[in-house]
């Protein structure tokens, strides 16, 4: 029983992203958090363009909740919207700009460069774009462009690298766009740092020379004791 809710829960969850995904193309929407609570349910969503998600004087933002409420069967939905600081380092933005590029007429290759290269100034250690489809020919095939490191398999590539996937409609047929990015600071189990040691701290040039001239003044002091015990007696003889 509590397995059937866990996947019910789960196909809610894809689903409402999904329904978000369509009606937010034109906010830059990036993703979405359910949390039920006691009182109803926080849906927390993460756009670029937050304005026209709220709408005048909140209208869009209430028809969104009725929309989730009587559509998915929400209750009591709560909406926040949520602003993305670096829409560069979100590869749903990049992939629905690179779409929008495509339906524009821009040619791939030129829409997947101008994207990597904002992506990479935003500072991300790495990223791989892949647009594939109809590109050139009636034959389908893929393109792709990676710059920096993006690790492709393994613990890494699961938790630290965000991967997106849009399709867009073209004149030609259905184009797939694929985005990669690794973001700043991420790290990994097999990442080594080396630590500077410090040299040991040295003696003062002053106390040095002192430890070095003791033996010496020991030594003149029982050269003069024994010139001074032979004048003794010397003086004695005469």
């Amino acid at each position: 029983m509590l397995r059937k809710k866990v996947v019910q829960e789960a196909k809610l969850r894809v689903t409402v992203h999904e329904f978000l995904k369509k009606q937010l193309k034109e906010s830059g929407y990036s993703g979405m958090r359910l949390v039920r609570t006691p009182i109803g349910t926080q849906v927390s969503v993460f756009v670029h363009r937050p304005g026209l998600v709220i709408g005048t004087g909140g209208r869009n933002i209430r028809d969104l909740s009725k929309i989730l409420e009587e559509r998915f069967g929400l209750p009591d939905p709560q909406v926040a919207i949520v602003e993305i600081e670096v829409p560069e380092l979100e590869p749903a933005v990049m992939a629905a700009k690179i779409a929008d590029a495509l339906e524009k007429g821009v040619r791939y290759r030129r829409a997947a460069t101008w994207a990597m290269g904002r992506i990479m100034a935003a500072g991300a250690l790495g990223a791989q774009i892949v647009i594939r489809g109809k590109l050139t020919s009636e034959r389908s095939r893929f393109e792709k462009l990676s710059w920096g490191y993006v690790p492709s398999s393994g613990d890494p590539a699961l938790k630290q690298v965000k991967t997106a996937v849009l399709n867009v409609l073209l004149k030609q047929g259905l184009i797939g766009i694929k985005v990669k990015i690794l973001p700043p600071g991420a790290t990994f189990p097999d990442e080594v740092k080396i630590k500077e040691v410090k040299p040991p701290e040295k003696l003062p040039e002053s106390e040095g020379e002192g430890a070095e001239k003791a033996p010496g003044e020991a030594e003149v002091g029982k050269e003069g004791a024994e010139a001074q015990g032979e004048g003794e007696g010397a003086g004695g003889g005469g």
